[in-house]
């Protein structure tokens, strides 16, 4: 059975001049491996996150992330030496190898989500609590939102740096109706009201 910690609480908060944010950051253990999803970019929380898992980067196998902007990626950079995912292609030193559909080597399903980026993907596990996916930013909230999880607020959420809302809603619906809990890219965990 795969199973998922999350080792860092995202936030989102729009300051005068832009946004200070990182993600929920999420430990998964699939097939003797250690995956690390959406690093985000608050170096101390995730090293705090890491160490009360009690992993230190040398465990982390892999490193996926559901989409390119900044505030989920940037602590890439404290893995050096580590694989790197997206959404089609493994990274290894230099080397790509594209894939489809599961992270190679894994159990782990890539379920294509595009709407807030076109290139997002979401992660879709079975754990002992049902179907867990790791959205990225296909559902995501200010800190100072409520975070309404009822399936219509779900689908009409306003996504403040979406760059294709219709594409977005149908990406929404499509993972609404395949998982039991959704870890989003800010805000907390919620299980999905079938």
């Amino acid at each position: 059975m795969t199973t998922f910690k999350i080792l860092v609480n995202g936030y989102a908060r729009k300051t005068s001049d832009g946004w200070l944010a990182t993600p929920n950051t999420i430990l998964i253990e699939d097939s003797g491996k250690k995956i690390l999803v959406d690093p985000g970019m608050n170096k101390e929380l995730l090293e705090k996150g890491m160490a009360n898992a009690g992993i230190s980067k040398s465990d982390i196998d892999l490193i996926f992330v559901t989409h390119r902007h900044s505030d989920h990626i940037l602590n890439i950079r404290m893995f050096p030496e580590t694989d790197y995912c997206d959404p089609t292609e493994l990274i290894r030193g230099q080397k790509i190898i594209l894939y489809s559909d599961k992270i190679p080597g894994t159990s782990i399903q890539v379920i294509k989500t595009p709407g807030h980026l076109e290139d997002h993907a979401s992660l879709m596990i079975d754990t002992d609590k049902g179907k867990v996916c790791i959205a990225g930013d296909l559902f995501w909230w200010t800190d100072d939102q409520e975070q309404k999880t009822d399936r219509e607020s779900l689908i009409n959420l306003k996504d403040l740096s979406g760059n294709d809302e219709k594409t977005q809603i149908e990406s929404r619906k499509k993972i609404l109706d395949l998982a039991d809990w959704i870890i989003p890219g800010h805000g907390k965990m919620f299980k999905v009201i079938k």
